[in-house]
């Protein structure tokens, strides 16, 4: 027993995405100005009436045809396969209708000793994941599918017929249930269901009518869309597509066409619709192959939201920080020493940067998949509202200085890479200055940083608390794992830092040399202790310095004096 809902209006009745006029056929008649078995009326002239318009088809004799198989064949691209195979193959050979069944790739040779050679092919090639190309070879009759019974003369009715059900003044193709036309049915059965003839129907929209905007294909037993795929390069302007009353089992099956810019599409009375539980998954599903789909089966459907971007477009590179004054960078540079303390191993002193009242919340991404996984510290706290009851929303919601700068103690000792640091202020006034900190932050166990990178994001919104200085009222902390880029661009040099602890005393001529060295880079007297990390050779850590400075990595909270 199935007890899911197929779409409500799946089961309307109609004829497809073309009615009234376009499939009136006195009027169609009345249109075409009387030219027989060409593709008249308003539009582009007519190039079926043309003498070499015939779609030939590969024809070997049934004795010697051969099916050749690629195991694992659908992952390699049919150009580099087969002039692989031509390149090493001791006797040419011509590939007839190569197609992907599963994961395998087929296609058959019509000649004898081109079979034999072929498969003295077998593991010769080597593929770019380093495996060999397996060619599994099977004598035997082509399939029916592909015994092409539609010879020249075939080929001219079915162009008569199409051409009959062609209106040029819609750009419209009517081949709803083809092979009861008179035309065609009382000498051949068009099958479209049947590769040869959908090749040769998609050959003829080809040569002679490629501005096609509208075609119906309904009622022809298709079951697959391998062979409309070609409608994507080929006829670049179709728009509306109906494939309704066929017998199309998977929505996977327009994963085919998906590249086709349709804004109306019918698939109505297909066995695939009766898998979607209800009418907004079977409208999403489909949507997601045609982004700009307006009508689906008849149905207006709500306007696309998206980007109409025809080409691709790179996205502009960050700009930085952005802090909107220099008064305002100057005081939010100072703040930043914040991270000085924060990264001591002495998190207590942080209590005079937060006001009386206020208030922190940690977040984490959700995750249903092992969500304990990378951020396991910081899981326990976050407050991600996809992850929490109702009820634990106020409880994770850290209240008040002291219990904000208990839990800020609590949490993992960390060393951050201050060169990694933007800074976007989002409002300011007189009273109040909200920015976002962002960068990348590794943990570190007695003094040490661990291995795994993380990127944090924290908004930080402030009050004036005399001087020069800031106040903290709200703190919202984001921490995720860094991406693969941002940990290769993390703590790639060892960039001067304040020190975290006070620093012994100097002897005279390093004071002056400290004072120096101050003067010399801009830089105030407590990022200039890199010149101890240097063991106070001057030279070496103005190089050192220059580089870093040049390559964007000391930060600007360095140059506050």
């Amino acid at each position: 027993h199935d007890d899911r809902t197929a779409p409500q209006f799946r089961n309307r009745k109609g004829r497809g995405s073309h009615k009234g006029r376009s499939y009136d056929r006195s009027r169609r008649d009345r249109q075409r100005g009387g030219h027989p078995g060409g593709f008249g009326g308003p539009g582009p002239r007519s190039r079926l009436d043309d003498t070499d318009g015939d779609v030939t088809m590969s024809d070997g004799a049934q004795d010697n045809n051969s099916q050749h198989r690629i195991p694992h064949g659908r992952k390699y691209d049919k150009k580099w396969l087969l002039t692989a195979l031509q390149n090493i193959c001791s006797v040419p050979f011509t590939p007839v209708q190569y197609h992907v069944d599963h994961d395998r790739a087929h296609f058959y040779v019509d000649d004898s000793p081109a079979a034999n050679a072929l498969r003295k092919c077998s593991h010769k090639i080597t593929d770019s994941d380093g495996y060999k190309v397996e060619v599994h070879v099977n004598g035997s009759a082509p399939p029916s599918f592909l015994l092409s019974d539609l010879k020249p003369d075939h080929l001219e009715q079915l162009k008569q017929c199409m051409a009959k059900r062609f209106d040029g003044s819609q750009q419209a193709l009517d081949l709803n249930n083809i092979r009861t036309d008179p035309l065609v049915s009382h000498k051949i059965e068009v099958t479209l269901n049947r590769k040869t003839h959908m090749e040769a129907v998609i050959r003829i929209i080809e040569e002679n009518i490629p501005e096609l905007a509208c075609l119906n294909m309904s009622n022809n037993r298709i079951h697959k869309l391998d062979e409309l795929a070609e409608l994507v390069t080929k006829v670049p302007n179709l728009k509306t597509l109906n494939l309704s009353h066929n017998e199309l089992k998977s929505d996977r099956e327009l994963d085919k066409v998906k590249g086709l810019k349709l804004v109306e599409l019918w698939l109505n009375r297909n066995p695939l619709c009766l898998y979607f539980k209800d009418q907004a998954s079977y409208i999403s599903a489909v949507r997601q192959r045609f982004p700009r789909l307006l009508k689906l089966d008849g149905h207006d459907l709500p306007p696309p939201i998206g980007f109409d971007v025809e080409t691709p477009t790179t996205i502009p590179p960050c700009k930085g920080s952005c802090f909107g004054s220099d008064e305002i960078k100057a005081l939010i540079l100072r703040f930043l020493q914040y991270y000085s303390i924060y990264d001591s191993g002495d998190r207590q002193p942080l209590l005079d940067a937060y006001h009386d009242g206020a208030s922190l919340s940690l977040t984490t991404p959700y995750s249903t998949q092992n969500p304990s996984s990378s951020l396991g510290e910081y899981h326990k706290d976050s407050r991600n509202l996809k992850r929490i009851k109702d009820s634990m929303r106020f409880r994770l919601l850290k209240h008040t200085r002291l219990n904000v700068v208990a839990f800020l103690n609590e949490l993992p000792k960390t060393q951050h890479d201050i060169a990694s640091f933007t800074v976007d202020v989002n409002t300011y006034t007189n009273t109040l200055l909200s920015f976002t900190v962002s960068g990348v932050f590794k943990e570190a166990v007695d003094g040490k940083s661990r291995d795994s990178t993380m990127a944090f994001s924290r908004v930080f919104i402030t009050v004036p608390a005399g001087g020069s200085s800031l106040c903290i009222v709200n703190d919202q902390l984001f921490i995720r794992m860094a991406t693969t880029e941002e940990i290769r661009r993390a703590f790639v040099a060892p960039a001067p830092t304040p020190s975290s602890s006070p620093v012994p005393t100097l002897t005279a001529p390093q004071q002056e040399m400290l004072t120096a060295f101050s003067q010399k880079s801009g830089m105030n007297l407590e990022w200039s202790q890199c010149l101890q990390d240097n063991e106070w050779d001057f030279n070496r850590a103005a190089q050192i310095f220059t580089q870093l400075k040049t390559e964007g990595q000391i930060p600007d909270v360095a140059f506050i004096k």
